[in-house]
């Protein structure tokens, strides 16, 4: 394989990536060690498959503050024939070793520069308030930017937990915890099981609670599990990207409670309502919650009869959520390290970053 051909592949791997570069600072960190240490060898794979997950591991943890959540078998995709297979690696690391780094620098640019443009969203909720913040030109910041076009399920996943949260906490919604009275002598054999784990006792045989909803957290685009929960029995999928027959059996499958709310498209809504049907799985589905929807309850709480008690609670979320997920990199911290390991003196027009 050419050189030409290995960056090709090597591209495909960063577009493909979400914001984070997981997977591009996998190799990168690869090539370094094959460059500076010389302790493996890229036609071994044996020799870096699993240690190389740690190495990338340092330096996410180290500018994301976090690692990769995805499972063991989606990280591994990395080193597939239609990825980054050893004999990509063969021919970036003769790239890499002949120019002092210059695949390393490339990979490392690209970090820098989508990790900038993910800036674009918490910019736009900072120079925004109530009054002037649309969520359609919010979402439109993201499908117009291939760079964070890949990270949109996560937009979709804030922008509906920001919205629906705020509006339980503003509805004071509560859940009532009990058990059946004529249960007591079950109770009372297993007392120290429902102090610990239901808060329920002999004394206590009733629980009041505030309604919340929860994000599962930090999930990988081909996790297809839960993405948000409720105390009150509630399971939420988003979902912005068509649905297929064995996403939809994977949303039902894959989430054990009774009541799911589907947010998506407003053009998906009969196709996700028919294959639902057709599988047998309607009855699961509480309710199906289109784009159209969220404009409209959007423009209700931020500009509404009641903007005042909800409208800067969903803009606090939104931004919360965004940072959380998206966390900014120290640009002081990432500028020393590329100084440490030379990047910066390394120019080559067949590896310059374009927007």
């Amino acid at each position: 394989m050419n050189t030409q051909e290995a960056k090709q592949s090597l591209d495909k791997v960063i577009d493909k990536a979400r914001v984070h570069l997981y997977k591009p600072i996998q190799v990168a960190e690869i090539l370094y060690r094959d460059r500076v240490e010389k302790d493996i060898n890229l036609n071994d794979l044996s020799t870096y498959r699993t240690i190389s997950k740690k190495w990338r591991d340092i330096i996410s943890l180290k500018f994301l503050g976090r690692t990769s959540t995805s499972s063991a078998r989606y990280q591994d995709d990395i080193f597939n024939e239609n990825a980054i297979p050893p004999s990509v690696l063969v021919a970036l690391g003769k790239e890499n070793r002949s120019k002092n780094g210059i695949v390393e620098a490339y990979i490392y640019n690209k970090f820098e520069q989508r990790l900038s443009q993910m800036s674009t969203g918490v910019d736009y909720c900072s120079k925004h308030d109530k009054s002037t913040f649309k969520l359609d030109e919010f979402l439109s910041l993201f499908w117009n930017e291939p760079g964070l076009r890949r990270s949109i399920d996560k937009i979709y996943e804030i922008v509906v937990y920001s919205l629906f949260s705020a509006l339980v906490e503003a509805l004071e919604v509560s859940v009532e915890v009990s058990l059946n009275p004529a249960k007591v002598d079950i109770l009372k054999e297993f007392e120290d099981f429902a102090k610990r784990v239901i808060q329920l006792s002999t004394k206590q045989t009733s629980l009041r609670l505030k309604a919340r909803i929860n994000r599962v957290g930090v999930t990988n685009a081909a996790d297809r599990g839960l993405d948000m929960w409720a105390n009150f029995g509630l399971a939420i999928q988003i979902k912005h990207l068509s649905l297929t027959e064995e996403l939809a059996e994977n949303i039902v499958s894959s989430v054990s409670a009774d009541r799911i709310v589907i947010v998506c498209k407003d053009t998906e809504q009969k196709v996700i309502v028919s294959l639902l049907t057709q599988m047998g799985w309607k009855s699961k589905i509480q309710s199906i919650v289109t784009e159209t929807d969220l404009l409209n309850w959007y423009e209700k709480a931020l500009r509404g009869t009641y903007a005042k008690t909800i409208g800067d609670k969903v803009l606090k979320k939104l931004m919360d959520e965004i940072i959380v997920e998206f966390p900014a990199t120290d640009n002081a911290e990432f500028l020393k390290f590329i100084k440490k390991r030379g990047y910066n003196k390394l120019k080559d027009k067949n590896w310059t970053v374009t927007n």
